[in-house]
This record gives structure tokens, C-alpha cells and sequence, in this order.
């Protein structure tokens, strides 16, 4: 067991939204945390502000294999020990829309292909990167982040949903694999949530319907998803491995 205090903790797309709750989550438990982003290094700039010394942005494209493996070498670099832990929250260029997203009959192949890309490409990359190491101390924590979308398609937005769906067997699949070596794969699938900038275009009616049919009768927050993620890196999730854990306030009960 490591406690998350010992822990190395990337976290993809972490410059806002759930990533940058997450980061905070980690950073507020002790570990050392690497704030990834892509695009807005002022707004990764913010998050590793708000965390202190035990945190660091790196930018990397998780699509970029090269990238992703500087990201995990400048970890180490940085916090004198290799990456034990991470989180794959990154999202590529999608928003939200229930009124502008693409439907059934206009959607093109290359949407799929990017959301696959940045789910499934992107997870192959964080982990292979870390793999080594990880076997190496026979300890690794690695959580996904899903979506209750595919089990409850609220809204239809198919290139999003396909790609977590496919994100979801690729995280089943590495657990099996990487189980013997003391490492864990879980899922943790949160919502829409309220209000991140991906959902930022989510009109009050779609909140309002999630809200109205939700038992706990609200629409669920990035920090409430960040806390379950925090269980799966604990000591206390040691022995769960390839699970897709909903938190969504009961909206999907499976």
C-alpha cells in the first residue's frame, strides 16, 4: 500500500473543470501533483497556485506519445521519484451543446475518430509511459474518467458516449493484464456536471430534467466526482480493480 501522501499523481486535461477538482483533491491530501494541460497554461498556472510547492504544470498532448513520456520524466525530475499514479480526465474538443451537436444523420466519422483518439489513445499513452515504474515498485493507481452517458443517454451525443464506451473496455481490459502487478484500473464516470466549461453550453432545461428525475435531487459537482477518484489512489481501494464507479447522485443505479 502507498498512502496518497507518497504518491506522484498526473492528472490529464487538469487546467479546468473536473481535472483541475481533481488536482486540488490530490494537492489537499499531500500528494505531489502534476497539473497537465494542453492549451491554457494560465489557467494550469492557477490550479498549481492553488495547491502550493507539491505541484507542477506540465503542458503535453496526451494524443503524443513523445509528450506524454517528457510529462512523466519531468515528474520524476521534478518530485525525485517516478509517477505512482494516474488520472485520465482529458477531454478533446468537445462541449456540451444539446442544441448544437451533431446528430445522427450529419455526424462524420473523423468526430468519432477524435473522441477515440483522445480517450483511448490517450489512456494507452499515460499508462505506457508510467507502466515501467509502476511494475518496477509493483504499485500503481491509474482511474479514468467515464460518463453515466452511456448506460442513460440523456442526450445522444455520439462520438463522446462511444469513445468513454470504448474508454470503459479498454480500463477492464488493463486491469486484467496489470493486476499481478500490484496495479489497479478503475473507472469513475461522473455525470453532467454543473457547470464545468465542457458543459458550459448545457441549457437549464437539460440541468433542470437531470435534476428533477436525480435522487438526491441536484445535478452533481466536479468535487463530488473528485473525492471518488481520491478512494481508488487510497489505501482503502487497494482491492478494487476494473470497476466503473457512477457518481452521479443516483441518476444511473447499476
Amino acid at each position: 500500500m502507498m498512502k496518497l501522501t507518497e504518491q506522484v499523481v498526473v492528472i490529464s486535461g487538469a487546467s479546468r473543470g473536473l481535472g483541475a477538482e481533481i488536482a486540488r483533491a490530490f494537492g489537499r491530501e499531500g500528494a505531489k501533483v502534476v497539473v497537465n494541460y494542453f492549451q491554457n497554461e494560465e489557467k494550469a498556472a492557477g490550479v498549481a497556485k492553488s495547491i502550493g510547492e507539491n505541484a507542477i504544470t506540465v503542458r503535453a498532448d496526451v494524443r503524443n506519445a513523445e509528450e506524454v513520456r517528457d510529462m512523466f520524466r519531468i515528474a520524476r525530475e521534478t518530485f525525485g521519484k517516478p509517477v505512482t499514479t494516474i488520472v485520465h480526465n482529458a477531454l478533446v474538443n468537445f462541449k456540451f451543446d444539446p442544441v448544437g451537436r451533431s446528430q445522427a444523420d450529419a455526424i462524420e466519422w473523423d468526430e468519432y475518430e477524435r473522441q477515440l483518439t483522445g480517450s483511448v489513445k490517450g489512456g494507452l499513452n499515460l499508462i505506457q509511459a508510467g507502466l515501467e515504474e509502476m511494475k518496477k515498485a509493483e504499485f500503481g493507481r491509474i482511474v479514468t474518467i467515464g460518463t453515466n452517458l452511456f448506460q442513460n443517454p440523456v442526450v445522444p451525443y455520439h462520438d463522446y458516449t462511444t469513445a468513454k464506451a470504448a474508454l470503459l473496455g479498454f480500463t477492464r481490459n488493463m486491469a486484467n493484464e496489470l493486476g499481478a502487478f500490484g496495479i489497479t484500473v478503475n473507472m469513475v464516470s461522473g455525470g453532467l456536471l454543473q457547470t464545468t466549461d465542457a458543459s458550459s453550453l448545457t441549457t437549464p432545461e437539460v440541468f433542470g430534467l437531470i435534476e428533477s428525475v436525480t435522487p438526491r435531487r441536484k445535478v452533481t459537482e466536479p468535487a463530488e466526482v473528485a473525492d471518488a477518484v481520491l478512494f481508488f489512489a487510497s489505501p482503502w481501494g487497494r482491492a478494487v480493480t476494473g470497476q466503473n464507479l457512477v457518481v452521479d447522485g443516483g441518476l444511473v443505479m447499476d
